[in-house]
């Protein structure tokens, strides 16, 4: 017996539409999660390799100029360590505190799309549910009917937990991607500040003696 696409969305009932709109405000999350990461990684390769040769050669007033004329987090945050007058205590805890602001902006919204990647499998199988004990009790109703009876009815409910698991799959990709990134950041940018660090407090000290 056939199952038309209309008979699947009338079978999800409530639960289906709530999947389906669980869907679409997951999609926006992560969306808008993709274009703050990409802005935020935007340019970061070239940095880091501008770093290594700058820092080579010592020419830390041309690193510093580029890094403001970078217009990213990465290369702000090291801006601000170069040109900070504090001791070299002062500039780790700069950079770790710019770093950690960074990291919680790239943080935000991934509670939510952790939450949606957890919870929709079971909205789907709590509509699974509904639908397997509406299906016996259609049975109940006709003494008669065969098993094809039941079994379209479970083919029928079982539309929600593919609906669950197709809105949880793409959130829980995203979440360990974002949170990936996210940490990638945080280690990529506290090593080139330690590295801008140590190579200025060893020109400041050779520069006494």
């Amino acid at each position: 017996m056939n199952i038309t696409i209309k008979q699947l969305i009338t079978a999800g009932g409530p639960i289906l539409f709530f999947l389906a709109g669980l869907s679409i405000y997951s999609i926006a999350l992560i969306w808008e999660r993709w274009t703050v990461y990409r802005k935020t990684f935007n340019g970061m390769e070239d940095l880091i390799h501008k770093t290594h040769a700058l820092l080579k050669t010592g020419e830390l007033k041309q690193l510093a100029d580029f890094c403001a004329k970078t217009k990213s987090p990465s290369g702000d945050i090291l801006h601000k360590v170069m040109t900070h007058y504090g001791g070299p205590v002062e500039k780790r805890e700069l950079a770790e505190k710019a770093v950690e602001w960074q990291v919680s902006r790239l943080n935000k919204s991934l509670t939510a799309i952790a939450t949606i990647g957890s919870v929709a499998p079971f909205i789907g199988l709590f509509g699974t549910v509904l639908g397997v004990m509406r299906a016996f009790k259609d049975l109940s109703m006709y003494a008669g009917a065969g098993p094809s009876v039941v079994a379209m009815g479970i083919a029928e409910a079982l539309v929600n937990t593919a609906a669950g698991l197709f809105v949880a799959v793409p959130a829980i990709v995203a979440y360990n991607y974002f949170a990936h990134k996210a940490n990638e950041f945080s280690s990529e940018v506290n090593w080139l500040a330690e590295q801008v660090i140590d190579r200025s407090s060893h020109r400041e000290f050779s520069g006494l003696l």
